[in-house]
Order: C-alpha cells, then sequence, then structure tokens
C-alpha cells in the first residue's frame, strides 16, 4: 500500500469520525422538536439520501434485490429497530444534558461488540479482552453503586449498536445498501408517525430548523460513505485506533460546547473503561505485527 492512498484512507477515516464526534452540535439545532419527532424525519429522510448515492453508484437494483428475500427483509427489519433505538437514544442525550452519557457509551461500545460476539458466534475472547470486559463491568457497578441506577444512556447506545453489528453480518450487503435497507423498513413508520403528528415539528420552528431536519439523512449517510471507503484501503487494526476519535470529539463536544458538568464519578468510570479500551487496541495492534 503507498503512502498516498495510507494518507488518503486515513483522511477519509478523519471525515466520518469527525461527522460522527461533533455530531451533538447538528442535532442540537433541532432541539425544539423532540427527540422522537427527529428521529422519525432522520429515518424517512435518510431513504432519499441513500437512494439517490444508489443511483449515482448504478447499483440501486442490486440493492432492491435484497428484498427478495424474507430472510433478508426480517434481519433488516430488527436492524432498522435496533437502529432507530440507538438514534432515538443519543438524540435524547443530546437535547437532555447527558451527552456525556453518550459517549461514554461508545466508549464502551467495541467492549460490549466483544461480548455480543461471545454469546451470539461463540468466539473466545483472548485474555486482554476479558479483563477489558471486567473493568466495563467494574465501571458500570461503580455508577450503580454512587447513583443508585445504571448508566441507561450509555448501556442502550453501546448494546443496541453491538447488537445492530452482530445481525447486519447475517446481512450480505455492503454499508449503503445495508442503509438503505433499513432506511426502507424505518420510512413507512416515520411517514406515519409524521403523518398522525402534522409534521412532527416540520413548519413550526422557522426555515433553519426545517433545513436541519431534511438534511438530516445527508448528515447520516455522508459519513458512513466516507467511512466505507476508508475500510477498503486501510487495515482494520488502523481503523480501530482512529474509532476512538468519535467518541473523544463527543466528550470534548459535550464538556466545552454543551457545558455538561463531570463529576469525581463519572471521570473514574471514564478511566476505567479507557484502561479497558487501551489494553483491547494495544492487544490488537501486537496480534496485527506478528
Amino acid at each position: 500500500m503507498s503512502i498516498a492512498s495510507t494518507t488518503q484512507g486515513i483522511l477519509l477515516a478523519l471525515v466520518a469520525y469527525f461527522i460522527w464526534g461533533v455530531s451533538a452540535l447538528y442535532w442540537i439545532e433541532t432541539q425544539p422538536v423532540s427527540a422522537v419527532d427527529v428521529m422519525a424525519h432522520r429515518a424517512l429522510w435518510t431513504l432519499p439520501a441513500t437512494l439517490v448515492v444508489l443511483l449515482a453508484m448504478s447499483r440501486l437494483s442490486s440493492a432492491l434485490m435484497l428484498f427478495r428475500s424474507p430472510r433478508v427483509i426480517f434481519w433488516g427489519l430488527l436492524a432498522s429497530l435496533l437502529l432507530a433505538i440507538n438514534w432515538g437514544t443519543f438524540l435524547y442525550a443530546v437535547t437532555s444534558e447527558k451527552a456525556t452519557e453518550a459517549s461514554l457509551g461508545y466508549f464502551m461500545l467495541p467492549l460490549l461488540t466483544i461480548l455480543v460476539g461471545m454469546a451470539v458466534f461463540g468466539e473466545r475472547p483472548k485474555t486482554a479482552q476479558k479483563i477489558a470486559i471486567a473493568l466495563a463491568v467494574l465501571a458500570v457497578a461503580i455508577q450503580l453503586i454512587a447513583y443508585g441506577s445504571l448508566p441507561w444512556v450509555s448501556l442502550t447506545v453501546a448494546s443496541t449498536f453491538a447488537i445492530y453489528g452482530a445481525i447486519r453480518k447475517q446481512i450480505e450487503a455492503d454499508a449503503i445498501e445495508g442503509l438503505f435497507l433499513e432506511a426502507l423498513c424505518m420510512a413507512p413508520f416515520a411517514a406515519l408517525w409524521l403523518i398522525i403528528n402534522e409534521g412532527a415539528g416540520f413548519g413550526v420552528y422557522g426555515l433553519k430548523v426545517d433545513l436541519f431536519l431534511l438534511f438530516s439523512g445527508v448528515y447520516t449517510a455522508v459519513p458512513l460513505l466516507t467511512f466505507v471507503a476508508a475500510t477498503r484501503i486501510l487495515q482494520l487494526s488502523t481503523i480501530g485506533f482512529l474509532t476512538y476519535i468519535g467518541p473523544t470529539l463527543q466528550l470534548m463536544v459535550a464538556q466545552f460546547i454543551l457545558g455538561e458538568s463531570i463529576d469525581t464519578v463519572t471521570v473514574m468510570t471514564f478511566c476505567i473503561v479507557w484502561a479497558g479500551v487501551i489494553l483491547v487496541a494495544v492487544d490488537a495492534w501486537r496480534q496485527g505485527e506478528r
């Protein structure tokens, strides 16, 4: 692999993770609209965004072929449900001063993905992965003892996307075709919600909010496309290290722009999760070097 292509891959990945990392700043602009309504808009407008991309790539026919299989439709519906819950939880977090908790969830995501791999696919975790999972459990236990409740935003964000990833492995489609499938599964329900709720905030709070709602599909599709392009160039070990740019930016946005407060228990929780993440990342890097 040439230096030029590696640089291109890293730049593409950075674009994707930057967009995901600062996404709270996008969704906060829709705040007059409820999180559920924004999620419905996002689900609906992602469909035309992915449709345009598929038409431009001359791949619409192959994407539509997915709907010939009842099995794919079943997994697509299940994946779209989990994606909707994930989107809705993150939107709720952003508009409820819980963006810090959401960023913790995305730091926990690789660890929960390992756990899902063990439970669903019978994967055997390495020693480093076992320790990392134990650290994640410890972090959750500390929050439970300190606050008397689970960090449900973090757990929901991480678990829904980890299970979503496992389900997506059952669908033989790339990222853009998969997103089109999921958007098409969500669109009827989203459209029905918008009709019942008379537009769900559209046309009520001014042109700026309307534009943010309309372009929510584009905002969803663009980072996914750049990420897919990056994965075709870079090694997975490199992608693995870059993955943490997203939640790091989310944490920075929550603290320094949205002005959320962070207490000692939360700092301790982050440190424990980070220790597990670093352990897994270093172990993966060492395996890749062999």
